[in-house]
């Protein structure tokens, strides 16, 4: 009979002091080798003393050579939370390479049709999903749009078409999204500003943006007014900020997209009529391609910031594209969730795992430390694009409430140890930062 132990862990970080109370049952180890620079740093550490103690938890590290030096519940399936963005940015960049450039098209066309081809043209978009098209970008976009129309002496436009039918109508949902105003939780759109969020602030004159390179639009100063964005406390505050995203309504998320070019079209000297609307390419009378546009950022560029900074946007914006671009369309939830049972299945031979999103939001997720690390052996090639997040390790985490993941890689010599930890219970703030401190090769 194995007798079961029961203890409080103790812990003080940045000033806040945390309480942990676990279970202890003796740990079995599926391998612990005591060669090489990893293993030896696993022998006499306190945090991997208290890690071996933790039930719902699972860790598996591979040397150079790709043989275990330590591993617990190697083969156990846990939430793996925000290092599900290893597998998407890997399917990503195996379909699309690391310098693919997504695009995006504007069309001119006339909405009353042939009698109407002498007046003022209009504006169609037609969006493929970019995820990147932040106000750097649409300003560019803004000068090179110009520069055509100049040429074709026009300086007016009656207004702007948006074809967001990339997407499946009516928002997609994935399982997990949250309802908060929080960036997190941003809607995906085929076209979208900033991440479909706002960045504002609250001063004495009034509702402004907060920050200089983005103009202030009628779409972003009505979600401020009509959600109460800003609190009372926040509006005594001078100069208070604040970013949230566009709401669970894609529509007004597409109509701060149009409004932001506008401001930018109206720099150059274009003016744009207020009038905004929705319709297909395929429906439009005699659309002619002005101008396409493929974002300055390649696609590592795109998965650098979404490792560093686990935008959930940007992820879901991947997911998106490649359940079109396999599967056709329309892109949707239920379309991201089939494209990564095959694909993975057909990489890895996965027999037992569920992926329902790319971003790494829901709590139906299930992989195990091995299948992570065979994500991580895949990702080889790419693994220049992980922050690091300690001297010498490379890695993506991962938290939702009760989880805690870190995967990626330790570098010592030019050597590269391949880890995947995952905790699904409740561990102090950083506490797996603690543990990889603790792995790294000295």
């Amino acid at each position: 009979m194995v007798k079961k132990v029961s203890f409080i862990v103790m812990k003080r970080l940045k000033g806040f002091k945390l309480k942990l109370s676990v279970s202890v049952w003796p740990v079995l180890f599926l391998s612990l080798l005591v060669t090489g620079p990893v293993s030896a740093a696993l022998e006499d550490s306190p945090v991997l003393q208290d890690f071996n103690q933790l039930q719902h938890a699972g860790l598996l590290v591979l040397d150079a050579e790709q043989v275990p030096v330590y591993a617990k519940n190697a083969k156990q399936s846990f939430i793996p939370a925000s290092t599900t963005k290893l597998i998407t940015a890997l399917l990503a960049l195996q379909y699309w390479g690391e310098d693919y450039q997504f695009k995006t098209e504007f069309y001119l066309t006339y909405r009353g049709g042939e009698k109407f081809k002498t007046t003022v043209p209009t504006l169609l978009i037609k969006g493929f999903g970019d995820p990147f098209l932040v106000s750097e970008e649409l300003a560019l976009i803004a000068k090179q749009l110009a520069k055509q129309l100049k040429q074709q002496n026009i300086q007016k436009l009656s207004g702007i078409i948006l074809d967001t039918s990339y997407y499946q109508g009516g928002g997609v949902r994935f399982s997990g999204a949250g309802h908060s105003d929080n960036p997190y939780d941003a809607v995906s759109s085929a076209l979208a500003a900033n991440f479909n969020t706002v960045y504002l602030q609250q001063t004495e004159q009034g509702i402004i943006s907060a920050e200089s390179q983005t103009p202030i639009t009628p779409a972003a100063l009505m979600l401020a007014e009509e959600s109460n964005l800003f609190s009372e406390t926040i509006k005594s505050m001078k100069g208070g900020k604040k970013r949230v995203n566009l709401g669970r309504d894609e529509a007004l998320g597409q109509r701060y997209f149009a409004e932001l070019l506008r401001a930018f079209l109206k720099q150059e000297g274009v003016a744009v009529s207020n009038d905004v609307a929705w319709q297909t390419l395929e429906k439009a009378f005699e659309p002619i391609l002005l101008y396409q546009h493929r974002n300055q950022r390649t696609l590592a560029e795109v998965v650098t910031p979404m490792m560093k900074y686990s935008t959930n946007f940007i992820a879901n914006q991947l997911a998106l594209n490649l359940s079109r671009e396999w599967l056709g369309a329309p892109a949707n939830a239920e379309r991201v969730a089939k494209v990564y049972q095959q694909r993975l299945v057909k990489l890895f031979d996965w027999q037992q795992f569920t992926i329902e999103e790319g971003a790494g939001l829901s709590r139906q997720n299930r992989l195990s430390p091995q299948q992570l690390i065979d994500v991580l052996e895949a990702f080889q090639p790419w693994r220049h694009l992980l922050p690091e997040i300690e001297p010498n390790v490379y890695a993506k985490s991962g938290t939702l409430l009760g989880v805690s993941t870190l995967a990626g890689y330790l570098y010592k010599e030019e050597q590269w140890f391949p880890f995947a930890l995952m905790i699904n219970q409740a561990v102090p703030f950083r506490y797996r930062n603690q543990l990889v401190r603790a792995l790294a090769p000295k």
